[in-house]
């Protein structure tokens, strides 16, 4: 398989006013520039997390009418809420796609609060809703912790695993961490992704992508450098992006092929 699924995360988690208009207007850019699914948490106009979904499903709707790349709504995030009011994008029609986190974790001087039970209660309900997660591993234990959900509740196929690194408390941005945990996905775990967050330059990616790698997320979210340069749009890291899949001898997947690698057809 040579296609390689970009997932852009274009809005920085640091709470800032946010355009949804805008915010589309670039999204469809970075879908013309080789994005084929887009990551976004359920926010207010201001940028905090929310349940309440009213923009999230204009600002998805906003999308859809300039482009069809593939929506994928958070369920993560630090805050306050608990899973049912995490778990709001997944009623929504237009959200194809989900995160999925399978456990706790410190991030920096934060706690990522992830219990078994309301992981658990995130799978019956995206299931329910049929909605196919992307499961968000930030350390080695995750992967085992995934596999056990997935022989207890029963996950859809392909299962999507996405190796997240660089976050303090997490698993560290080394090529060693990252293939320690490569090593440990197995052929039955499917698809595998990758998340380099903090990063500042394409080393790790490149890493990934050559380890096997078929999809891999840009985008402010997690890091707004290309090789140490501070950039001012998604648009240019998706086409960095897209050079480096490019030189390795990979394929951009559209978002039909996206949807066709995630089961979603």
């Amino acid at each position: 398989m040579n296609k390689v699924i970009i997932s852009v995360a274009p809005v920085s988690a640091t709470p800032h006013p946010i355009n949804i208009h805008a915010l589309a207007e670039e999204v469809a850019e970075c879908a013309k520039a080789g994005a084929a699914m887009v990551h976004l948490h359920v926010r207010d106009q201001n940028g905090y997390l929310t349940d309440n979904t009213s923009e999230f499903n204009a600002c998805l709707d906003a999308i859809r009418r300039r482009s069809d790349i593939v929506l994928q709504g958070s369920t993560g995030g630090v805050s306050d809420m608990d899973i049912h009011q995490r778990c709001a994008p997944l009623y929504l029609p237009l959200v194809e796609t989900c995160s999925l986190n399978v456990g706790s974790v410190n991030l920096g001087k934060a706690v990522y609060v992830n219990p078994i039970e309301d992981v658990e209660t995130c799978v019956q309900i995206l299931k329910q809703q049929n909605k196919m997660p992307e499961i968000e591993v930030f350390e080695l234990g995750m992967i085992d912790a995934a596999r056990r959900l997935d022989a207890k509740l029963g996950l859809p196929r392909p299962m999507v695993m996405n190796i997240v690194v660089g976050h303090e408390g997490g698993a560290p941005a080394t090529a060693n961490a990252l293939t320690a945990m490569w090593q440990y996905l197995a052929p039955g775990d499917g698809l595998w992704g990758f998340t380099h967050a903090h990063r500042q330059d394409f080393g790790l990616m490149a890493c990934a992508l050559g380890l096997g790698a078929r999809l891999v997320r840009i985008g402010f979210e997690d890091s707004a450098y290309i090789n140490g340069r501070l950039v001012s749009n998604n648009v240019s890291l998706v086409t960095a992006l897209v050079g480096l899949i490019d030189a390795m001898g990979l394929e951009v997947a559209t978002a039909e092929d996206a949807r066709g690698m995630l089961g979603l057809l």
